[in-house]
């Protein structure tokens, strides 16, 4: 290796080391002042997300966005739109509402009453297809679904129960593969360019602004949905979240995690059973 390569190389570990300390003292400066703390999310995650926001912006640097975070207002909602990332859909991954239907709400016809929580709910368009579920299985009288989100924008998007209207042909091929029994057009109907789901649907939906990073324990429920939400977090993240899931939920309550999550290096393992691993549906225990 000659001696401009080395040079080469020692500039990209210098500019690495100054972006890595320039992403430190933006999230500090963010969870001191704005109570949001990313510090514990994924690094690759959150370098991205920033770097998405400097170019939409056209800034020169993070340290730059750092200025615009602290005197401007706006610009931190914007950031907080990056940072919460509301990729859903209806009856996302099919499978795991069919599991939930044939395995779970047989348990479920036993309780008196039923508390659910959907953290990081986003959109809202997974607690509306399990506001149906449970409709179709004659339990949704019995109960009470707590839909949660950092995102307060996302939240009042979601109370509105107002989805794409062109987005209907999947979630309808969604739902029939959850096992839906009914037409899925029954459910809404078309306004402009929106499907506006029936009211009653949200009857029994209380939405609320909870941060996982941040916030503690506000009941025990029976079911708790946290889906492709800890994929974002590092490895201390996802243990704190795990242990606020497990003080949540009830004796043999339900845990449903996303497709590319699992409790395997949580340090909770031995503390559920599996209920169903493809659909990742798990039972507490102990």
């Amino acid at each position: 290796m000659n001696q401009l390569d080395e040079k080469y190389k020692n500039i990209i570990r210098h500019t690495d080391d100054l972006e890595a300390i320039e992403i430190e003292l933006l999230l500090e400066g963010i969870y001191r002042y704005y109570g949001f703390d990313f510090r514990n999310y994924s690094t690759k995650f959150i370098r991205r997300r920033i770097w998405h926001r400097i170019r939409t912006e056209n800034i020169k640097n993070i340290s730059s966005l750092q200025e615009r975070i602290f005197h401007d207002p706006m610009m931190m909602t914007k950031l907080i739109a990056d940072l919460s990332i509301n990729v859903t859909e209806m009856f996302r991954d099919p499978s795991f509402f069919k599991s939930f239907r044939t395995q779970i709400i047989p348990i479920l016809r036993e309780f008196p009453f039923i508390r659910i929580w959907h953290a990081g709910c986003s959109t809202g368009e997974e607690v509306y297809s399990m506001a149906i579920l449970l409709y179709e299985e004659g339990l949704y009288e019995k109960t009470r679904i707590y839909a949660t989100d950092m995102n307060g924008k996302v939240l009042k998007n979601a109370q509105k129960g107002v989805f794409p209207l062109n987005k209907m042909k999947v979630y309808t091929k969604n739902y029939l593969e959850a096992g839906g029994t009914r037409p899925f057009s029954e459910y809404y109907i078309a306004k402009e360019d929106g499907a506006l789901f029936h009211p009653f649907l949200a009857e029994n939906i209380a939405f609320a602004q909870h941060n996982l990073v941040t916030d503690q324990s506000f009941n025990e429920f029976h079911v708790i949905i946290c889906r492709n939400v800890m994929i974002y977090f590092n490895e201390l993240l996802q243990k704190h979240v795990h242990n606020l899931l497990y003080d949540s939920l009830s004796v043999s309550g339900i845990l449903g995690l996303g497709s590319k999550e699992n409790i395997q290096f949580s340090g909770m393992a031995n503390y559920y059973e599996e209920v169903d691993p493809v659909g990742k549906i798990y039972r507490k225990v102990k």
